[in-house]
């Protein structure tokens, strides 16, 4: 009889533990899914601020004389286009233009870049990558040299700023900046998951659990909470970003997800670029869309899609929306139906309930 594996832990497990999350398995990780509870937490970063621990993400650089090279290849986006500093969503393909993953590229240097993948992705994305390379440069793993925590809501620059030695208000969205937090050096991306403005630090893991402690004695006065998975997943549902194995995965293009805006057709050759091509001259025949739910109920990833009482798709991810008080979700339907305010029936334990497709977002912050 064999032993389940061990789950890998990030370096705020004695913290989480001290604090009396609840702790899940998220894709191989120990990771707190609440704390205070998932409400509680959602509206805290709607409201003020929170804090999570995304140490799990992974971290891959790219550096040689010929970095953007294949930076450029490997990814949809432009990122020969990007300036020091700045950063840009991007997506991994395979090259039948399904998802590799999604990312975020920063440009850290005329031949050098970063990028952040998701966390049950880092080795496949990493191997990926080695794969394509065939320009004079090094594609390195990265992610045992970083932890991740994630400042977010209208709070968060308040809470960060007497931590660091950045200008916080000169960062733009979309732009990072390599400084120190309590005197660690640090770097400091004005980017996040929820819909709302805030920071994604990197720092040493054996810095984590000192400045996720100042942190939150920093933001006591700013309303400040720590935050799971549980609202994690609501903030980003409601703010309509995409999760991958929910919303985009192998099977899916970025034209499908309405990700068209991350693919630069433009820029010459990319992973996945042929097989997009033959898509656009096909014509996209799925698109994803957003839905209100018109009941009561709560429709969850996995469930039937019919369009006047046929089986057209399918839900991709879906659940409360605590900010709009209404039940809300992302699916798949045919593109001629992947239109906003269709009525669509959702399957949900065994009964035909009533919605409407929206586009999403669902929420967007005043800016």
């Amino acid at each position: 009889m064999t032993s389940p594996a061990r789950l890998k832990a990030t370096p705020l497990r004695s913290a989480h533990a001290r604090m009396g999350a609840r702790m899940v398995d998220f894709g191989g990780w120990e990771m707190p899914l609440q704390y205070s509870g998932i409400l509680d937490e959602h509206h805290a970063v709607r409201r003020n601020v929170g804090i999570f621990d995304v140490s799990h993400m992974g971290e891959i650089e790219i550096h040689g004389p010929e970095a953007i090279e294949l930076a450029e290849y490997v990814t949809t986006n432009s990122v020969s286009r990007l300036k020091e500093g700045q950063i840009q969503y991007s997506g991994l393909l395979y090259s039948h233009g399904g998802f590799v993953d999604d990312v975020l590229v920063h440009r850290t240097g005329p031949q050098s870049v970063f990028i952040c993948v998701n966390a049950a992705n880092q080795e496949k994305d990493y191997a990926h990558i080695r794969r394509a390379n065939r320009w004079n440069a090094v594609a390195e793993f990265a992610s045992e040299r970083f932890a991740q925590l994630a400042i977010q809501g209208p709070n968060s620059a308040a809470v960060l700023q007497p931590l660091c030695h950045a200008d916080l208000a000169g960062i733009r969205y979309y732009n990072f900046i390599d400084s120190a937090v309590l005197g660690s050096p640090a770097r400091i991306a004005r980017t996040g998951y929820t819909g709302e403005d805030g920071f994604e630090v990197y720092i040493a893991p054996e810095h984590a659990e000192r400045v996720w402690d100042r942190l939150l004695d920093s933001g006591q006065i700013h309303g400040i909470k720590p935050c799971g998975l549980g609202a994690r997943n609501t903030l980003r549902l409601e703010a309509g970003m995409a999760l991958y194995g929910h919303e985009i995965d192998a099977t899916i293009t970025p034209f499908e997800a309405n990700l068209a805006w991350i693919v630069k057709m433009q820029k010459g050759d990319f992973l996945g670029r042929e097989a997009l091509e033959r898509q656009v001259a096909r014509g996209v025949k799925r698109k994803l869309i957003g839905f209100e739910m018109l009941g009561r109920e709560v429709a969850r990833d996995g469930c039937e899609v019919s369009v006047r009482g046929c089986a057209s798709g399918w839900v991709t991810s879906g659940g409360p929306s605590p900010t709009l008080k209404k039940n809300i979700g992302l699916c798949y339907l045919p593109v001629e139906h992947a239109v906003p305010d269709l009525e669509i029936e959702i399957l949900v334990r065994g009964r035909r309930c009533s919605a409407r497709t929206v586009v999403a977002p669902f929420y967007k912050r005043e800016r």
